[in-house]
């Protein structure tokens, strides 16, 4: 009897620690509500996207639009799942700005030449196999490690972590890249690529957190935010 007191105990104190950890994170989407996100500099919610059994979906054959938090953030823990279509190709931005000194090609923002991107893609149907642009990729800068992707069509996790200059991108439990802004080996990587005649590239410390249309499907859900002191 005082074993199973015990065992009581010890999940009611499990089930109070979860509790109070969820009180820290934040739904940027549950599954149902869109009232933390809009579309890029919009004050409403884009048709480019809709919400489908639970999960937010880009449309085909519309004009590309991002969706952007309505809040900004400095340091933050996102999680979120994702799953992509075949040849699709999507991406996660921080600390954006809804300006931009370019213009865009395609109909979204042109906020990937300014922003740092978390990118989500299909590594195999996509016609891009630069290693430093798959997915889970610091784009066009890091290479991920370790990575494993669940089949087109599947959902994978994504975690970004931002915290005081210390950067980690996670997928599917895994760390796959880590880098420190402002750090001489990441202004290096930054002199050798597509962002280096950019003098505005990832000059600001905080800002919206951006989902990418690219024109095609790609499915979100689960978003869950944490702000970190």
């Amino acid at each position: 009897m005082k074993k199973l007191l015990i065992l009581f105990l010890l999940q009611i104190g499990v089930a109070n620690t979860m509790h109070a950890q969820d009180k820290h994170w934040h739904y940027l989407f549950d599954g149902k509500s869109i009232n933390e996100l809009r579309g890029y500099q919009m004050d409403t919610f884009p048709d480019a996207w809709k919400v489908e059994d639970g999960a937010l979906v880009a449309q085909t054959n519309v004009p590309n639009v991002d969706l952007v938090t309505k809040d900004t953030y400095t340091n933050f823990d996102l999680t979120l799942e994702w799953a992509m279509s075949k040849a699709g190709n999507s991406g996660i931005f921080y600390n954006v700005q809804e300006k931009s000194t370019h213009e865009s090609g395609n109909g979204n923002s042109p906020n990937w030449l300014d922003n740092f991107e978390f990118q989500l893609l299909d590594d195999i149907d996509f016609n891009d196999h630069e290693p430093r642009r798959s997915a889970g990729s610091l784009y066009d800068l890091i290479t991920p490690q370790n990575k494993h992707l669940k089949p087109v069509g599947e959902y994978n996790t994504a975690r970004l972590l931002v915290n005081h200059g210390h950067v980690e991108q996670w997928v599917n439990g895994v760390k796959v890249v880590e880098y420190e802004l402002g750090s001489p080996e990441l202004n290096e990587l930054i002199s050798k690529s597509k962002y280096r005649n950019n003098p505005n590239f990832a000059k600001s410390t905080s800002g919206h957190i951006m989902f990418q249309h690219h024109g095609q499907q790609v499915w979100l859900r689960n978003i869950k935010i944490k702000r970190l002191s």
